[in-house]
């Protein structure tokens, strides 16, 4: 895996264009595929797939996404999951471009020398400057999992489930310069089991972006997309924030019910009437039992001690050989 320094990153920029130039040949449609993480992966998998088919009106002519981080004990440098599956698919290096900002000189000016006609992003994690979205003819389309405008930013999964939603989905939409405020092209709903994980949930939702993008592709490409994509009501927006170290902590005084919507593998009681003095944790079936306001209880499934991992109740349970155990205040 070669190390993209800034210096690579131009030479890369130069090999890229020409072989865009040299692909010309063909009557393919340039795109260039945004994304970083594991979610962002599957949507270039689908799209390189598709891409290969002979009737296929699109090629992925490069892949950008976050620089290579360190990672594990030995921090070493390790590309993303985009640029890691790219390789594995043998798509050339040269094509694939991890600036330290999308806003970067050197690689708005290779990006213009590729000639894309249309970028599309999924958690890419960097700021599009409009420099950037004047490049494609056909702009750049966002899969964004809510149903926009509703969990505009960075954490719409999370949000939403820490809100208690029962139907969240997935939208298509041209990107602009505010955050997540582009005209939806189009969007698909989905029902949230009350015990779904955030990870499982993105994945679920990525997925349904990926066919949603393949189907509305055509319309994109022939520009009829942009006359039918349907502007955001400002006015029922909501906003997802990043999460923050400080929103880890839970206050057992909050009813179950808000705190099973913050974590994983967990179920809620109505009462509680075990638990004795009322902050005693005790352990039935295979759950903990932990207290909390208005005589509601959290039955805790699997819990994750700080760098530790994750594991099931019952196996805390019997590691405490019989110490008591409380909640905290």
């Amino acid at each position: 895996m070669a190390r993209f320094s800034p210096p690579l990153l131009r030479r890369c920029l130069c090999s890229a264009a020409k072989s865009a130039s040299a692909a010309g040949g063909t009557n393919k449609r340039n795109i260039v595929f945004l994304g970083s993480p594991q979610v962002a992966a599957s949507v270039l998998e689908t799209l390189l797939v598709a891409s290969d088919s002979p009737d296929s009106a699109f090629q992925v002519a490069a892949v950008v996404t976050q620089p290579p981080a360190a990672k594990n004990r030995g921090r070493k440098l390790m590309p993303s999951a985009v640029a890691q599956l790219a390789l594995d698919r043998g798509f050339p290096g040269d094509l694939i471009f991890t600036p330290e900002r999308a806003g970067e000189e050197a690689f708005l000016s290779g990006l213009k020398e590729l000639r894309p006609e249309l970028c599309i992003t999924a958690a890419y994690g960097n700021i599009l400057p409009q420099r950037f979205l004047d490049i494609p003819p056909y702009g750049t389309v966002n899969i964004h999992p809510s149903l926009l405008p509703l969990y505009r930013g960075a954490a719409p999964v999370q949000r939403a489930l820490q809100d208690g939603v029962e139907e969240t989905g997935v939208s298509l939409a041209y990107t602009v310069r505010a955050l997540d405020a582009g005209p939806v092209i189009s969007c698909e709903k989905f029902s949230v089991d009350e015990c779904i994980k955030a990870p499982e949930l993105l994945a679920i939702l990525f997925n349904i972006g990926s066919k949603l993008l393949l189907r509305e592709l055509p319309s994109i490409l022939d520009g009829s997309a942009k006359e039918k994509a349907k502007p955001q009501d400002d006015s029922k927006a909501t906003h997802a924030p990043k999460l923050n170290s400080d929103e880890s902590w839970l206050s057992f005084d909050q009813e179950a019910k808000v705190l099973h919507n913050k974590v994983i593998s967990t179920k809620v009681c109505a009462s509680c009437d075990k638990t004795g003095d009322g902050n005693e944790v005790l352990f039935s079936g295979s759950s903990l039992l932990i207290p909390c306001s208005g005589s509601s209880c959290l039955e805790v499934m699997e819990l994750q001690l700080p760098g530790k991992k994750v594991t099931t109740a019952r196996d805390f349970w019997n590691g405490l050989r019989g110490q008591k155990l409380l909640k905290s205040p």
